[in-house]
Parts: C-alpha cells; structure tokens; sequence
C-alpha cells in the first residue's frame, strides 16, 4: 500500500489516493466549521510586509475545507481575499497568448478528445516548417509575442526533432515589428534527455495537463496509447525539471471525474514540487470539458456549473497564490470577465485550435481539437480587458533575463515583481497598440497607459517607463525591458 509522500518521486505517492480520500472526509466534516474556516481564510489573506505583500498560501486540506463550504458569505470572503492576492501578485496586469496547434496525429486513444486514434474521420494535419512560418507570420501581424504549441503524441510524424524544428522557426520569423518572444511547449511526457533539448531550444513553460489525478479513471480515460502509462505521465515534471527546465505548468480537465478530487489531487503535486524542487508550479490551468469533433461532453456525469468553477479558481488562488493562473478561449467572454476577478493572470486572445487555423480567413473546424467559446478577435480581447480596468500585456521580460524557476518565485512571493512587471506591461501594450491596434483600442490604450504610469511607485522607474513609451510611439524602436 504506498503511503503519502510529498517528497517522493513516485506517482502514488506523492499523489496519493487515501490521502485524498481523507482529505475529501476531513472537509465535509468541516464544510461548516465557521471557526476553522476563518482561520483558513485568515491564513490566505495576503500581509504587508517590508517588502510588499506576502502571502503563505494554503495546504490541500485547508483549501478543500473551503471547496466544500457552501456558506454564501464565507464564499465571499474567499471571492474578495482572492482578488487581493491576484492584486497583491499581479495587479491589473493580464498576460496574453495564442496556442499554436501543430499537428493533430496522435497514437494516443483518449476518450475526451477528437484526435484520438480511432476518430478516422477528422482531418489529419502536420504543419511544413514554412506553414509553420505563414501562421507565425499571421499571428505576429494580429500583435502576438508569446505562443504555445501543442500537437498530439506520434513518435513518427511528431518526434522531438520536429518539435524542436518548429520552436527554431518561430523564432527565426521577424515580419514588420512582429516577433515570438517566448514559445511554451504542450506536449506529452518525455524523458529527461529530450526536455534537456527543449531548455536548449529556449523554450519558456513546458505544459502538460494531468487530465485526472483519479488513477482509475484515468486509465479507463486513457485506454491505449503510451499516455495510458499513469506513472509515467504523473512523474513527467519532475523529469522535465531534472532536464533543466525551471517553469512548469500543471492543469486538469475538469469534469471528467469528481471536481474536488481533482483539486486536492492538484494542490498536492504544486505541493510536490516545492518539497522537491523548491519551486512550485508556474503555471495552473483551469480547462473544463468542451464539445468537439467525435467528443460529446454530456457523455462525461462529472461536469462543473460556472458558479462552482468561479469557487474552484478562487481556491486555486488562496491555495498556491504565487501560480499565474491560465483560462483559454474554452470558455466564453462572461465566465472568462469573473474570473479574472478570482484569481487568473493569463488569458489566450484571438485563438484557434485547429492545424493551420490562423491562415484562414474562415475560422476552420475539420481538425479543431475543441469548440472555441469566445471568438473575438485579438484587437476586440485588449480593448475588452481596458474597459474592465485590466492591462493587457504582452510582456516575456523575466523569461529572457533569466527570472525564471526559483528566481521568478522568490521575486513573486516577496511581491517584487511588481516593481518589473507593471512597466514592461505598459511598454509592451505601447507596442501593440503603435502597430496592430484599431483606432478606438489606441485611443482607449493611450489613456490606460498615462493612468497606469501614474502607479508606478519608484519616480525613476516610472520616467525610464515613460520615455521608452515615447520612443515607442515616435520610431520603431521596440523591445524595452526592465
């Protein structure tokens, strides 16, 4: 029987299944134990420090007493104390990306998603290194600087070498003032050796969801295929980190099995990788099953309503508040405008999940891994997120200065962050709205910017700020960072 072990390297041990199942018991017999849970929540609040906000987040215990309470006032505090981290943390900055799908062969025989093996009826699709280029070429001209790829598992038609191919021609591609400033990578488990190339092709977060932390389940999900390996699967980012990779990003798909086991399941792996590695997860992505090409998301009896998914977020919030938190164009412009409020720091724009989708001028849907809710364009997503007082970045600073893995943490648990961030988001708005952006958002950006540069706390900061923003707007010098 294993046993739990946080500090263990071994799948079922460090997530472990009683130890979850125990924890499940130990928040419904406190879902209404006022006492404790204001205690929790006083221990998620963020605290004033020397050196800005500080926070010690939560436990998974801890957090899945909050999951399970159903007092609507305390699930109100835990609403209002998730803003104040995300505000703490972030501020009113939200970074912007687009995934870019690469191919859609895949050997794997996953239930939930369209490019299972056995679908033969959707369209199969690789990308030639100079189609790779065109949709580059098409998401720099929409103002895009961070990507991440995807394509499903195939040793043939997608080994390493192909991947690595792609990475090497995003970033070779330089059309008008566009460029890829950081590639994050979703692909299946690896070994060590192929994520040590990965680092060496300067990719950002490598990304890999879990789907579901309930072994069972997920090998019922995952009936063929090597991603049927649970172990193999479940131990992929601790691999990726002995290969050199500092950021990693978890995530499940919610609603394939029970929502707070995969929560608890979640939180003990962000866990894992502080004991381990002293740096916990990069990224966390909220997904939830949606409907696509073969895939029918009724068929799945775990599904989650938006109210219970906004309660999820802000509990991923209290729990890990040093995590930037990713919601995708899965979800429509009303659920994605809460929770930014709760706790989500990055947001895809503009987006396609189809091989190919950016050079259409029609959005394509024979090889879409899943429908696309929110269909804006990228122009209508910044102006959208202004008019909600968020300001859109594109900023990669710390990825290429080097703040990443324990470097990045320390600055973000300490709350210093700030000091970079809020500038290099403004200085990277500045360039998306000299060169992509419609009248009505430059105008609408313009004004945000004078504001927001008012925010900056350091005098020099907030001038060195304001000078290269009108660099920006008088030539075509670009890329400012601090």
């Amino acid at each position: 029987m294993a046993v739990y072990d946080p500090k263990s390297l071994k799948a079922e041990e460090f997530i472990n299944d009683e130890e979850i199942l125990a924890t499940l018991a130990y928040a419904d017999e406190n879902k209404h134990n006022v006492e404790l849970i204001d205690q929790i929540l006083e221990k998620a609040r963020p605290k004033k420090g020397d050196k800005g906000y500080v926070c010690q987040g939560l436990t998974h215990r801890e957090a899945s007493v909050l999951l399970a309470c159903d007092i609507p006032e305390k699930i109100e505090e835990m609403y209002k104390i998730a803003e104040e981290i995300k505000m703490a943390y972030y501020g009113n900055r939200i970074v912007i990306f687009a995934p870019l799908y690469l191919s859609n062969y895949c050997i794997n025989g996953c239930l939930y998603c369209p490019y299972h093996l056995k679908n033969k009826h959707i369209a199969r699709k690789k990308l030639t290194q100079e189609e790779v280029r065109a949709e580059v070429i098409a998401l720099q001209d929409m103002g895009h600087k961070r990507l991440a790829i995807e394509a499903g598992e195939d040793p043939k038609n997608n080994p390493i070498e192909y991947i690595l191919d792609c990475i090497k021609t995003i970033y070779s591609v330089h059309h008008k003032n566009g460029d890829i400033r950081r590639v994050n990578v979703n692909i299946a488990a690896t070994t060590v050796e192929n994520y040590r190339k990965l680092k060496e092709a300067g990719i950002g977060t490598y990304i890999l969801f879990q789907e579901t932390y309930h072994k069972k389940s997920y090998l019922e999900l995952h009936p063929t295929g090597p991603k049927h390996d649970y172990d193999y699967h479940t131990e992929a980012m601790d691999r990726a980190m002995d290969g050199g990779i500092d950021d990693v990003g978890l995530g499940v798909l919610f609603g394939l099995e029970m929502y707070r086991y995969e929560f608890a399941g979640l939180l003990m792996h962000a866990e894992h990788l502080e004991a381990v590695h002293g740096v916990g997860p990069h990224t966390i992505s909220v997904p939830r099953v949606k409907h696509a090409d073969d895939i029918d998301p009724d068929a799945f009896d775990n599904g989650i309503d938006d109210d219970t998914f906004a309660k999820i977020t802000a509990c991923i919030r209290l729990a890990v508040p040093y995590t930037g938190m990713i919601i995708s164009t899965r979800e429509n412009q009303t659920v994605r405008e809460k929770l930014l409020r709760l706790g989500v720091s990055q947001i895809s724009g503009g987006s396609r999940t189809s091989v190919g989708g950016y050079t259409e001028e029609e959005r394509p849907h024979d090889t879409e891994q899943f429908d696309v809710s929110d269909q804006r364009t990228l122009d209508e997503v910044v102006n959208w997120l202004m008019q909600n007082d968020h300001v859109p970045s594109f900023c990669t600073a710390c990825y290429r200065e080097g703040r990443t893995g324990d470097r990045f943490m320390a600055l973000c648990k300490s709350g210093q962050i700030l000091n970079c961030c809020h500038p290099n988001a403004l200085m990277t708005l500045a360039e998306y709205l000299e060169d992509y952006a419609s009248p009505e958002t430059k105008k609408n950006g313009y004004e945000m910017i004078e504001r927001e540069l008012e925010r900056i706390p350091r005098e020099k900061t907030r001038e060195i700020a304001r000078r290269n923003i009108e660099d920006i707007r008088n030539s075509n010098r670009r890329d400012f960072r601090f």
